[in-house]
């Protein structure tokens, strides 16, 4: 859990620009100032207009959720590898840490601090709106999980088939794991953030009064107002966000595991 635990707010740290242009590249915001080309172009436009730290609000709250949930996402994959020798899991996120850091990342976001936004949301959508991407992060994760895992494994057992520690083969293997399981779910991915954020712009224009909810009703408004390209929108950047992202937890993950391990054995080892 510890090493999980370091492995996420490492990864979600050194990679959290990039998920900010990533969830910007989503948005279904026809507003020009709101478009983005590029990850580096999008960057730089956002550091010029919004400020130098812009891209990096609502790095605190996930943080705060990456640590836990990321300790309980690869103790449950170790003990079910144990048990079953399947590579087979799906990760647990703080829906909070979610809807609060996607929010706090649109373009012209009206939270200028997670506390600050997680007590506007609150008040005025309820409690709900923190799980109004439940089923689509369940639906996504899912199929997520499953082939970043077995990819994983799959690889480690090509490159590294004696299991050993090799950062090499775990930061090879993890980034390609990444990347492939971040390509495959990107519509789903598109859908949560639209849940999450509830553009008022996209929801004005698909003629929704009140509040968008529901996995189907959050596809279909996607294809209404882009068409099937809508779905694979921010891919170039949801895949160079989970490749190096996943590269880290993983290199991160293996070494920790490692160390403590290792400590752990020299401790009860007899003098």
């Amino acid at each position: 859990m510890t090493a999980g635990a370091m492995a996420g707010i490492l990864e979600h740290s050194v990679m959290y620009p990039v998920d900010s242009v990533k969830t910007r590249m989503q948005s279904l915001n026809p507003d020009p100032k709101a478009q983005y080309t590029s990850i580096y172009g999008a960057l730089k436009k956002i550091m010029r207009t919004e400020g130098f730290w812009r891209p990096l609000r609502g790095l605190n709250v996930m943080v705060i959720g990456a640590g836990p949930a990321h300790a309980m996402y690869f103790a449950c994959y170790e003990n079910m590898k144990r048990t079953l020798n399947d590579a087979f899991n799906h990760q647990g996120n703080s829906h909070l840490a979610n809807v609060v850091k996607q929010r706090l990342q649109m373009y012209n976001s009206q939270h200028q601090s997670a506390l600050g936004c997680v007590r506007t949301v609150w008040r005025t959508e309820g409690l709900g709106a923190f799980y109004r991407s439940y089923t689509t992060q369940l639906t996504m994760n899912i199929p997520f999980q499953s082939i970043h895992f077995i990819t994983y494994e799959f690889l480690q057992e090509q490159v590294n088939p004696h299991r050993t520690y090799n950062p090499q083969s775990h930061i090879i293997s993890g980034g390609l794991a990444g990347a492939l399981a971040a390509a495959a779910t990107t519509p789903l991915d598109v859908c949560k953030t639209l849940l999450n954020t509830q553009e008022n712009v996209a929801l004005s224009l698909a003629n929704i009064s009140g509040r968008l909810s529901g996995m189907a009703n959050a596809f279909r408004m996607v294809y209404q107002l882009n068409g099937l390209a809508g779905y694979f929108k921010g891919i170039q950047a949801r895949v160079i966000y989970q490749m190096p992202s996943a590269a880290i937890s993983w290199s991160v993950y293996e070494f920790f595991k490692y160390f403590l391990t290792k400590r752990q054995l020299e401790n009860r080892a007899p003098y």
